[in-house]
């Protein structure tokens, strides 16, 4: 008997109650079943993705990017970063000089969630202005807000990666932004990063500083007394040992950069804290963590609390009253402002743990255990996920601790109590205003919250769409109403088609949902590992609908189950065989042997993707982890392998023609080593033979693929460098649109009456487009006429010429773009005479202001064509 699922939400402090109840016992399991029978009108709530000390969900981002080499390769992501790059500045150049015969000009908008936050890693209130706060996430970039967390706005978009480890404020100028990419928190669903950003406009241009391989950066300090003086906590890869981890330190703003502090390869630098009146003192936290695709080492001998009296030249280790030895595990540490020779740290232990909350009121000579007994629970198992601690600027005795709840002192560490009991669980981020220590911001799983009350109370703010999405739906005959997994956030929908009205209808980490075409009441559902239910009242409750599948089936983190295109009672299900149901998953049946090869540990060795044939519903074709394909063909009566002449990688996605059961398509994730690496290929004829075409697609891992049910030429797919999009069957391809923020797309689905697009990010909601005037072929498509435009010196620092012939005389508007289209200045505006003419222009926009280093557009219009050049400009 399995119980029913209800679709309310647990309230957030219902949910802090349960987290602690799996807390306390060991058999998460059987809790979560018996507590959802305890309260039959409530959804299931689970664990975040990433807990447990040896959670193998953990691994799945990881394991499909890494597969088959156990390891990914960091110039491999560069290599697709930069060919991402100039795909989107041909299709700026392209949309400048008047082209209209492609998809570019497609605009994708916000379709939320606004009102359903995510993981925030980072926080930095304005120093003199309590209303404006920046706040890092975890794949989201950089939003600000002005106004007090009413709204916000992202200005990080035009990074080459928008995964944030931390942000801080030049105190000398809050204008100046530095940004660590690289979430630190130890998750595998965070992309690493490429180094540290500044902006010296408060967000609107940036620049990029280097540190390209410490993967991941915990902390960025800037000396209070000398702006050029920089110092980072880098923690270098999650998988696998490097020599990248540790203290790196500038002493000119970021120019080049000295590593003065490192451990061991496996020893990753994860917090810093600097003395507020003398930034000679500097302490830094070293965690020894190494993990694989099977393990995970959260701890060891080199992990301790360091401390540097010369500005980074030299430091030591403080023992006097702190753990030591092979079961430290992940340190955070914080100073007091206004009483700096007051400290705390807290430490896990190598089991992922709590250990404790460490005290020192002699800048850190000696520690003292505080009375924390009531905070054992605060990291359940998996204290790798947190390591902060706060102490408010203006009280030495006011702490928070961060951890599945959080928690305060008021007294110094005497006693705790928890606080915020309203609020989402998983803690990673909190700031004091330093000009209003009242108030404060916070940020966890769930989104951004404030306090004005020193955290005795918090209110949640609203307007940041940074959802991880898995997966995504198209209820077909309610096109406005949109669904999708995300992590940590269960299953969320809109019935209205507004951002801000996004309800929660299921539990756990939400993935596939599935509504049935003929009948929105009939809705599925899944979390982690293809746990599966079924509403046939709209998802006002769900009941389990896993009949006859074997609970010993392996099945993958995100498992793939299918609805066939001509009769919503036929459903395909993957674990590491396929099932088949008739009776709308009121019963299901085995269709297939093992189709993997075989359990490999971690969870290797499963279904990732399933595809009916919408012109032949009986052909299947299953994909596996493993780079295995497979297709079933009713006349034949079995399953036959269709894997020759493909790459050994993890399928992402199977997708057959709308109109031809025999041609088929399938991505791949992974990244290039040392070979060109394909992720999409075809076949004519049912898998006999393939054709790689993602001959001048970005070599980045291919989550998803669509076929056009009207222009079956077209396709498009989503990456992890962005949305892409073939008119000629994938010989050629282009960026498709813009307005798409640079977060990996996971998910595609167009709902073929309207034309309408979405695309499910991993970090920022959902996003549509309308590609209703998609035409093909376009080769009548008429083509402005090209002028010459050419820059000298070019790259160049500070100005550079930009001429041009005219053939006579003529108006001429010469304007400068950003590399995403944005237009920042307009050098000359006027009439020219006739011949070679030349206009300087000096690297600054229309204000005055001088731009960072980077890419930028010139365009030119003149009587005669219109004109487009690349220019570099290299502070």
């Amino acid at each position: 008997m399995h119980p029913v699922i209800w679709k309310h939400a647990l309230p957030t402090s219902e949910k802090t109650m349960l987290r602690r109840l799996l807390i306390i016992l060991t058999a998460v399991s059987v809790i979560l079943m018996l507590a959802v029978a305890l309260l039959p009108s409530r959804s299931p709530e689970l664990a975040p993705a990433d807990e447990g000390p040896n959670a193998k969900p953990t691994e799945w981002m990881w394991q499909q990017r890494a597969f088959p080499h156990g390891a990914i390769n960091p110039d491999g992501y560069r290599l697709a970063r930069e060919q991402a790059a100039v795909k989107r500045e041909e299709a700026v150049l392209r949309r400048l000089s008047g082209d209209k015969s492609a998809l570019d000009a497609v605009v994708w908008e916000q379709a939320g969630p606004t009102n359903v936050g995510a993981r925030v890693t980072d926080l930095a209130p304005h120093p003199t202005d309590a209303d404006i706060c920046y706040a890092g996430m975890a794949t989201g970039g950089v939003f600000v807000t002005a106004d007090a967390g009413q709204t916000w706005s992202p200005i990080f978009d035009q990074g080459d990666v928008i995964t944030v480890g931390d942000i801080v404020l030049d105190p000398q100028d809050p204008n100046v932004i530095y940004v660590g990419t690289g979430e630190a928190n130890a998750t595998s669903l965070s992309f690493f990063g490429n180094g540290l950003y500044r902006s010296p406009d408060a967000g609107q241009t940036w620049e990029h500083l280097g540190l390209e391989d410490t993967r991941y950066i915990a902390r960025v300090l800037v000396d209070p007394t000398d702006s050029q003086k920089l110092f980072v906590a880098a923690t270098g890869q999650l998988y696998g040992s490097d020599q990248n981890r540790g203290v790196y330190r500038s002493q000119n703003g970021g120019t080049s950069w000295d590593k003065v502090f490192a451990l061991t390869d496996s020893t990753a630098c994860t917090d810093l804290a600097m003395h507020p009146t003398d930034p000679d003192i500097l302490y830094a936290a070293m965690w020894e963590r190494v993990r694989g695709r099977t393990y995970r080492r959260s701890g060891g001998p080199s992990s301790g609390l360091w401390r540097s009296q010369d500005g980074g030249d030299t430091w030591h280790e403080l023992t006097s009253g702190l753990p030591s030895g092979a079961d430290v595990g992940r340190i955070g540490v914080s100073i007091c402002t206004s009483q700096p020779n007051v400290l705390y740290a807290i430490y896990d232990n190598a089991g992922a743990t709590f250990e404790g909350v460490y005290k020192s009121t002699d800048g850190g000579d000696t520690w003292t255990h505080t009375n924390d007994g009531a905070l054992n629970g605060i990291y359940s198992s998996f204290g790798w996920y947190f390591g902060q601690i706060r102490v408010d600027p203006a009280n030495a005795d006011n702490v928070y601790v961060m951890g599945v709840p959080m928690y305060r002192t008021t007294n110094g560490g005497s006693s705790w109590s928890e606080v915020g009991g309203n609020m989402h669980v998983d803690h990673h981020a909190l700031e004091f205003c330093p000009n209003q220590p009242s108030r404060a911001y916070q940020g966890n799983d769930g989104g951004l919250y404030r306090s004005d009350n020193s955290g005795s109370t918090w209110t949640k703010l609203y307007d940041q769409p940074t959802n991880q999405f898995y997966a995504i739906e198209i209820d077909y005959l309610l096109p406005h109403r949109l669904y999708g997994g995300t992590q940590d956030n269960g299953t969320l929908r809109t019935t209205t088609g507004s951002t801000d009205d996004w309800e929660r209808i299921f539990g756990g980490d939400g993935f596939v949902t599935v509504v049935d075409y003929t009948d929105s009441d009939v809705i599925y559902c899944e979390y982690q590992y293809g746990n599966l239910y079924k509403s046939t009242n709209g998802g006002g409750n769900f009941d389990w609908s896993m009949e006859g599948i074997d609970p010993g089936d392996r099945s993958n983190w995100n498992t793939p189950y299918v609805m066939d295109p001509t009769n919503p009672q036929v459903l395909y299900y993957g674990s590491y065989r396929v099932y088949r149901s008739d009776d709308g998953a009121g019963t299901w049946s085995p269709i297939s042997n093992d189709l993997t090869n075989g359990d490999q540990g971690a969870n290797l060795g499963t279904i990732t993707s399933l595809a009916v044939a919408p012109s032949s519903p009986s052909v299947v074709y299953a994909g596996t982890d493993d780079g295995n394909l497979w297709v079933y063909r009713p006349f034949n009566g079995n399953w036959a392998s269709i894997s020759a002449g493909l790459p050994e990688r993890w399928i992402t996605r199977v997708a057959v023609d709308p109109t031809n059961h025999l041609i088929v398509y399938v991505t791949f994730s992974g990244l290039r080593w040392n070979e060109p690496i394909s992720h999409v290929y075809r076949s004519a004829n049912g898998g006999g033979d393939w054709t790689d075409i993602s001959v001048d697609l970005p070599e980045a891992p291919v989550n998803a693929i669509l076929v056009d049910p009207d222009f079956p030429e077209v396709l498009y797919v989503g990456t992890d460098v962005g949305i892409y999009y073939s008119q000629d069957t994938g010989a050629t391809w282009q960026v498709l649109g813009e307005n798409l923020p640079r977060t990996p797309v996971f998910d595609l689905k167009l709902h073929q009456p309207t034309r309408m697009l979405a695309a499910g990010t991993h970090g920022r909601s959902i996003f549509t487009a309308s590609v209703a005037d998609i035409v093909t072929p376009v080769d009548d498509v008429p083509v402005p006429v090209a002028v010459s435009l050419q820059a000298a010196p070019n790259p160049f620092n500070p100005q550079t010429e930009l001429s041009f012939t005219l053939s006579r005389d003529s108006d001429v508007t010469l304007e400068i773009y950003s590399a995403r289209g944005v237009r920042l200045a307009r050098p000359h505006v006027g009439r020219l005479a006739a011949g070679r003419q030349a206009v300087r222009w000096d690297g600054r926009d229309d204000g005055g202001r001088g731009l960072a280093s980077g890419v930028y557009l010139a365009r030119l219009v003149t009587a005669d064509g219109v004109g487009t050049a690349k220019l570099v400009l290299a502070r």
